[in-house]
């Protein structure tokens, strides 16, 4: 990115040099903060890691000039840049990986090796960038979980920047590592830090085919010559933090395809702004996994069976990566145990991996102990999903792991064996599965509950406890509302709604997708 009269821009919108000024100051913040090396060479590969590599096939990218600790020290092997597909990813909380497993998942199924480069894996500045963001983001995300005033009157404002409280909001600036993320010029801030990532880029094949999960591994990989970046895109409120000039964008919405085309509300002074460029923007349709989009009409066959047979109501609760709902889970697991001992509901509770939070869920729990039923690692939360795909599943069970990717993916994985997921409206508000809308998590958050709403596979967000409880009670009791979502899920997928991982797919690779090289073996 380069200035022009002492002032940055974004697809030809100019922000103000004193906005440039601070933008380089900010990259200047980092670089003395962490010592950065602009000369620094990194020496990349792939490597088969215990967690990661039974899922889809996967190759973990590793530093081999560095060593981790926290990475097996196995064979290395090249990177293939015609048979493979990087996937991009870091952990702000769960969404960014949920959305790079659905383009693993899918590049697997259209014959490509995926290759997971998790940038707080790789030793060196981005996990040192990355890593201080991340530790204000999740501390600011519990404390919007926990404070509904500071939810309404800072955080959103933060995640939308609609201005509610200036006075507050200028204090947040101060402690915050953005500005309000749909401006402008806030874009250019997040894209002059990544560019710190260049080294790092610069060691993969400039050609390769990348997927990226978070506008900063985006950036950095077009600071470091990468030419063939899919950025895909998360939420459904469009804000300007999320692009970058010269790759292409997959938007999982019309709605927020109009929004990036137009940058409609991208200037703080609401100015009308020169247009993106319409071959740097797509809209691909949500980012699912593989093996949910292909199992849509016989996952959503058992669930209509299990109704009519009177089976429980499975329901699924599962916490994101602030692991700060604890107030919504006591409510819900409170509610749900007279349901569970009359055998009318079945309730997976996924903790991710927050071992604190099962700490103070068993305290909480102390009468009704002899109710729970934990499966504390991968193998035994598989073991429960497959043995109760076809087979009646009763009680209240608890998931807890030790590691992102496995806390992540359990939720997919439980996904297709559960009848209603209750979640706020984060990246899981894009996925094929009847689900109950708590409360967001920021403004931008809320838009992906009008997206599930409209689609017809989810509730409308229901923003207190009360209103929660009572859309369980609708979904276990009646049946209309869960007949009603699984046959818009149907629907949808005949539409092509649930395509987006494989579009991206498609685009990064030029291999065309096509449904019957994806559906899974009979």
């Amino acid at each position: 990115m380069e200035k022009h009269s002492g002032r940055y821009s974004l697809y030809g919108n100019p922000i103000t040099r004193r906005q440039s000024r601070a933008c380089d100051r900010w990259q200047r913040r980092f670089v003395r903060m962490f010592d950065y090396d602009p000369q620094e060479r990194y020496e990349l590969a792939a490597v088969e890691e215990p967690v990661t590599s039974e899922f889809f096939g996967l190759k973990h990218i590793v530093r081999t000039d560095v060593r981790n600790p926290a990475l097996p020290e196995g064979p290395a092997e090249p990177i293939d840049p015609a048979g493979g597909v990087m996937i991009s990813t870091i952990r702000m909380g769960f969404g960014h990986y949920r959305i790079a497993m659905a383009g693993a998942s899918a590049a697997r199924a259209m014959g490509f090796t995926p290759y997971w480069l998790d940038l707080l894996s790789v030793p060196g500045i981005t996990t040192d960038v990355i890593s201080y963001c991340n530790r204000w983001y999740s501390f600011f995300s519990r404390v919007s979980q926990r404070s509904n005033l500071f939810n309404k009157y800072v955080w959103e404002t933060v995640s939308t920047g609609d201005r509610t409280l200036p006075v507050l909001q200028q204090l947040m600036h101060a402690w915050i590592v953005a500005w309000p993320w749909r401006f402008m010029k806030n874009n250019i801030k997040d894209y002059k830090m990544s560019e710190l990532f260049r080294n790092l880029h610069e060691a993969l094949p400039p050609q390769m085919p990348m997927l990226t999960a978070h506008m900063w591994n985006c950036m950095g990989a077009a600071a470091g010559g990468m030419s063939n970046v899919v950025d895909m895109m998360f939420d459904n409120w469009p804000m300007a933090f999320q692009l970058t000039e010269g790759v292409k964008h997959a938007v999982q919405s019309p709605s927020g395809y109009y929004r990036f085309r137009s940058l409609l509300g991208f200037d703080e002074r609401d100015r009308v702004l020169k247009a993106m460029p319409q071959e740097e923007l797509y809209c691909t349709g949500h980012h699912v996994d593989h093996e949910l989009v292909a199992n849509i009409e016989a996952d959503c066959g058992k669930r209509l069976q299990r109704m009519q047979a009177k089976e429980p109501r499975r329901l699924l609760i599962t916490m994101g990566g602030a692991g700060a709902q604890r107030e919504l889970f006591q409510a819900v697991i409170e509610h749900c145990l007279p349901l569970i001992r009359k055998e009318q509901v079945t309730l997976f509770v996924n903790l991710g991996d927050h071992r604190d939070n099962w700490d103070w869920l068993r305290g909480e729990m102390k009468d009704d102990i002899g109710l729970l039923q934990t499966h504390f690692d991968w193998e035994a939360t598989r073991n429960l999903a497959d043995a109760v795909r076809d087979s009646p599943a009763a009680g209240l069970h608890v998931f807890l792991f030790d590691n992102t990717f496995h806390a992540v993916y359990a939720t997919n994985y439980l996904m297709r064996v559960t009848d209603v997921l209750i979640t706020k409206p984060s990246e899981l508000a894009f996925y094929p599965v009847p689900k109950i809308f708590n409360a967001r998590v920021g403004g931008h958050e809320k838009w992906g509950a009008v997206r599930g709403a409209e689609i017809g596979d989810s509730t409308v967000e229901v923003r207190s406890l009360g209103h929660t409880l009572q859309a369980i009670d609708l979904l276990v009791q009646e049946d209309d509302l869960l007949e009603l979502y699984c046959r818009q899920i149907v629907k949808n997928k005949a539409a092509g709604i649930y395509d987006g991982a494989y579009k991206c797919v498609e685009l990064a690779t030029g291999k065309p997708f096509v449904r019957s090289e994806v559906e899974p073996p009979s």
